[in-house]
């Protein structure tokens, strides 16, 4: 995919090592130092935020040209592993919480991307960052074929019960379609339907949600059944499910508007 811009700001992938360290470096801020994620002995020392997956995956950046081209510049990113990738790298990340049958067996004419590791900087955490990130994903989802984007995203903190309307909210407006739903693996599991939906004040919860969720129900998405508690990031894990046909086509018109095309 080629860079968008908007100001100072570019979106594209990393294209090398140290552009992806400084994604790394990103996320460990991000992650454990500010939300209180727990790291490994090796991220305290390397201060990155790593995994097995990192190899096989492509890296959305945002890059601040006002700070640094390259490395020096990344305040965003956004880790996305194609199904084809994923063969090679095992499996999807998410299949350490989801079983992900029904939606690979639901998506057989397209590519599924799983979607993870999502971060800003501090400082742009605002519309523009997020615009950028949203349509470096459109793309990319473009470029390669996407049919459905997906992955973990999460509530803060690891209380059910402090969860439970959030929770219940998304369970009873946003399930997705038998064909294609992920169940939290039996190990993991964990009920989502925690309150009768006529007890659940909608707009409270909405106005609650974290923006990077509200963002993925705006553009159509869909949950999994089951929450999944993540002790180690401090968080309670939906599985989001998108179809990208509303991504792609947003992205279609900014392009013939870019390239004169309408």
């Amino acid at each position: 995919m080629s860079s968008e811009y908007k100001g100072c700001l570019e979106v594209r992938l990393a294209r090398t090592d140290q552009e992806l360290e400084a994604s790394q470096a990103l996320r460990y801020r991000v992650f454990y130092e500010e939300r209180g994620a727990q790291p490994t002995d090796d991220m305290v020392r390397s201060k990155l935020d790593f995994d097995s997956y990192d190899t096989f995956c492509e890296h959305l950046l945002v890059i601040d040209h006002d700070k640094g081209a390259g490395a020096k510049g990344v305040v965003g990113t956004y880790r996305m592993l194609r199904s084809c990738a994923a063969e090679i790298a095992g499996g999807f990340y998410s299949a350490d919480e989801y079983d992900l049958d029904p939606l690979i067996a639901g998506c057989r004419d397209g590519e599924i991307l799983e979607l993870g590791r999502s971060c800003v900087d501090k400082e742009y955490r605002n519309t523009a960052t997020m615009q950028l990130l949203w349509q470096g994903i459109a793309a990319y989802t473009f470029e390669h074929d996407v049919k459905v984007l997906f992955g973990c995203a999460s509530l803060p903190g690891t209380d059910l019960d402090a969860l439970k309307e959030a929770l219940s909210y998304l369970h009873h407006h946003h399930l997705a379609p038998e064909t294609m739903r992920p169940r939290a693996l039996p190990s993991r599991y964990e009920a989502m339907d925690r309150s009768p939906a006529d007890a659940i004040d909608a707009r409270k919860v909405i106005r609650s949600l974290p923006p990077l969720i509200k963002g993925y129900l705006r553009l159509g998405g869909y949950v999994g059944d089951g929450a999944v508690v993540d002790y180690q990031f401090n968080t309670t894990d939906v599985c989001i499910i998108v179809p990208t046909e509303k991504v792609t086509s947003r992205y279609i018109r900014h392009y013939e508007r870019k390239t004169g095309q309408e």
